[in-house]
């Protein structure tokens, strides 16, 4: 329970701290808020909305488990899969962006010229411009231009162009077409275009685009977009979703490709072969009258074409097989110029070889995107470097059994070569010529099966990707948020009225606060005097109840705690500099203690600049001066003040030119203990101790002594040291009054900077003059 008394009170010190400082400023914090929120109205006034455009693309994941169906799967021979960070990197790729920068010429924007601001007229200009060469343009700002609906012309440097017409403006060839997005504004204002580079509208529409997988575990990519015209927003979003689909198809497209021309290369080599054999046919069967063969011939013919095809099939895999051997052998990382695999029914060469075509294609992605040194592209080439190996370790043992299953067919084909001994010769040769006409048709056909898979996969040929939702804008602008936008200009208000206060306070090298004094030193604040704006020097006396009069029989009554009573009644008041209002102080303390009816004698000793004769109207011929070089007695130095019949004051008297060695004078010591039997009070009124050393020597005849420090005139740095030069130079019995408080902020009753409150609840009304003076 008492550990939440405890927070509760420290709550309410901070609050009270913060309303003791800043509320008497709460004009200023209204004038800088009003100012605020002024130039809040004013951006609200003035901002371009930005909408946010978002898409989503379903990517298909390896990892995730995204297949096509059985028929796409058997179509899509040379599709592969992704690997959705991948994706995402590809998207955000440079040479992706600058594709949608040529479609839709976002390097030539068209704006529309505005009172305060320009804006984007993507949708209001008639009007697209377009270069022909837009990724060597020269950059330029504001080329003003002019449609004639009439007449269908383009009014531009002074000259007409047709829509569509090429022309050169500053050796950039340069035409305007109609825009598909026109809707016509409103009002009609001046058209102008900009020229900016491909490479900067691609960097500057990266920075604004966001690319991120929907979450961990899915294979749909986030694309959202910030910008000024929706309908524009949309457009990219939509056309880098085409680009990017484009690329993946013309990457299989080019897998297909190759292949198909492998294919038709080899149709073109045995047509030629077949023509050949069928030609040698018909002219043996011609020359020898054969019209039919016998039955064993019939039977030789059928083994040995199987054992034939057999053997080209077996030829044809081995011609493959080094074909794919020279392209792991001599290929870098460059994707796109895979050989066909056709024939050879391997289950791992084919994985295998697909793995490292989609590792180069996710390699030639990254590399344009991330530098030659990326981890992730490391890691891609580390993986293409570590399968080539496996590869050809394959290829090698294949090899090794289609040679052997060579050799076996080659055996059995002599085998059945020493058939025809029985056959006769005419038969054996037109077998002989059969037997080459049935395995050339039979590579034709298998041929012909394989080229229409691949004219089919390559007409067929679709995205690894699927759009989900196409590009589509928020109904309502997301920036500028009119209640946000208010609510922190309302708070940028307060905290920047908190900053200069503090800023200003921060960088005063002044006292300005009791907490800086008790920061310093250790010495106890026995009073707080209020600034005095009037004229007045004596502001206690009979009758006066004024705020400052009650601080100094505040002060009065203080000087208790220092020991002050009948037996040690001597008192020094002294400050650090001039203007800190010890004479001041002096004066009113001594004025207070006399209305105490007790008799009091008031000590002029500041001997360089002497106040207090002015103050009582009392003139310095006869003072303390005189009586220390033996020029007066004591009686004729102690004169009576108008001011109460029990203050008697003594004058400084002529100002000698060694005040302090006159000072060091045994007969201060004489005329301190007479006055001590004579007077309740004795208050010496000396100079400040940081220019000269009167108040150390005058210190070891006094009880206490009241140091005067002055609201926002004693410098910080005397203060700081003040109690560590005190061990050297000490002053006996030390107390501080802090002197000169103002009220904070606006107003004459605002809150002060001691402990206490405003000093406005005295009698008189206090006007606002000068500051009190030492």
């Amino acid at each position: 329970m008492q550990e939440d008394n405890n927070i509760h009170t420290e709550e309410t010190n901070i609050i009270s701290d913060i309303a003791y400082k800043y509320v008497p400023y709460w004009p200023l914090f209204i004038i800088i808020t009003l100012i605020s929120l002024a130039t809040a109205f004013i951006y609200l006034r003035y901002a371009v909305p930005v909408y946010e455009v978002n898409a989503n693309l379903l990517i298909k994941d390896e990892k995730k488990g995204m297949d096509n169906s059985a028929i796409l799967e058997s179509l899509n021979i040379f599709g592969g899969k992704k690997i959705v960070e991948n994706e995402i990197e590809v998207l955000r790729s440079r040479a992706l962006m600058k594709e949608v920068v040529h479609d839709l010429q976002l390097y030539a924007p068209v704006y529309m010229e505005g009172r305060v601001k320009n804006a984007s007229a993507y949708t209001v200009s008639p009007l697209k411009v377009e270069v022909k060469q837009p990724d060597s343009l020269r950059e330029k700002q504001k080329l003003y231009f002019t449609y004639d609906t009439k007449q269908r012309r383009v009014l531009f440097n002074k000259q007409y162009y047709d829509i569509g017409q090429w022309f050169l403006s500053d050796r950039d060839s340069i035409r305007f077409t109609k825009n598909q997005n026109y809707e016509p504004a409103d009002q009609e204002r001046p058209l102008f275009f900009s020229l900016t580079s491909v490479k900067k509208t691609a960097a500057t529409l990266l920075k604004n685009i966001r690319i991120n997988a929907s979450s961990k575990q899915s294979t749909v990519i986030d694309l959202t977009l910030e910008d000024e015209v929706p309908r524009r927003g949309e457009d990219i979003l939509n056309d880098l979703i085409k680009v990017y689909n484009k690329a993946s198809i013309q990457d299989k497209n080019a897998l297909a490709a190759n292949t198909l021309a492998f294919v038709e290369q080899r149709l073109h080599f045995v047509v030629g072969e077949l023509d050949s054999v069928e030609g040698a046919l018909q002219r043996y069967k011609r020359a020898k009258g054969i019209v039919d063969i016998s039955e064993q011939g019939k039977v030789y013919l059928q083994n040995v074409g199987v054992a034939d095809q057999r053997m080209s099939e077996i030829n044809m895999q081995l011609a493959v097989l080094n074909q794919v051997e020279r392209y792991v052998i001599s290929k870098n990382e460059t994707p796109g110029i895979v050989p066909s695999t056709l024939g050879v029914n391997d289950a791992v060469l084919s994985p295998l070889l697909e793995k490292k075509y989609d590792l180069e294609i996710q390699y030639e992605r990254l590399k344009k995107t991330t530098g030659e040194n990326n981890p992730a592209l490391v890691s891609i080439r580390d993986q293409i470097e570590k399968i080539n190996p496996s590869i050809l370790e394959n290829i090698r043992n294949q090899r090794n059994s289609l040679n052997a299953s060579r050799n076996n067919l080659a055996a059995t084909t002599r085998s059945y070569t020493s058939m025809l001994s029985t056959i006769p010769q005419k038969e054996r040769e037109l077998l002989e010529i059969s037997r080459q006409q049935e395995i050339k048709n039979n590579i034709y056909t298998f041929l012909l099966q394989k080229r229409e898979e691949t004219a089919l996969s390559f007409a067929s040929a679709i995205a690894d990707s699927r759009v989900i939702d196409y590009a589509e804008s928020s109904a309502a602008p997301i920036k500028p948020r009119k209640q946000q936008v208010y609510l922190i200009a309302f708070l940028a208000g307060i905290a920047l009225t908190i900053a200069l206060l503090a800023f200003k306070e921060l960088l005063s090298n002044k006292i300005l606060f009791r907490k800086d004094i008790e920061g310093y030193v250790s010495w106890p604040i026995i009073g707080e005097i209020s600034h005095e704006y009037s004229e007045e020097k004596i502001v206690t006396g009979t009758g006066k109840r004024s705020a400052i009069a009650e601080q100094f029989r505040q002060i009065r009554t203080s000087l208790v705690y220092l020991g002050i009573n009948e037996a040690h009644k001597r008192i020094l008041i002294t400050s650090s500099i001039s203007g800190e209002g010890k004479t001041f102080v002096a004066s009113n303390l001594a004025v207070s203690l006399a209305l105490t009816e007790k008799k009091v004698i008031l000590l002029e000793l500041d001997l360089r600049k002497p106040k207090l004769s002015g103050i009582f109207n009392i003139k310095r011929d006869v003072g303390v001066s005189n009586y220390l070089v033996g020029h007066a007695g004591i009686e004729e130095i102690i004169k009576p003040t108008a001011v109460h019949e029990h203050l008697f004051f003594i004058s400084a008297g002529p100002t000698p030119p060694n005040p302090s060695e006159l000072i060091l004078n045994n007969k201060m010591h004489e005329l301190i203990n007479y006055l001590e039997q004579h007077f309740d009070y004795i208050l010496i009124d000396t100079a400040p101790v940081v220019p000269v050393t009167d108040a150390q020597i005058l210190s070891k005849y006094c009880d206490a002594t009241l140091y005067i420090i002055r609201h926002g005139i004693t410098p910080k740095m005397y203060i700081k040291r003040l109690e560590e030069n005190n061990k050297v130079r000490g002053l006996k019995n030390t107390a501080i009054i802090f002197n000169g408080l103002k009220t904070r902020g606006f107003g004459k009753y605002g809150y002060g900077y001691g402990d206490g409150y405003g000093y406005g609840y005295g009698e008189e009304k206090i006007k606002k003059s000068k500051s009190n003076k030492s």
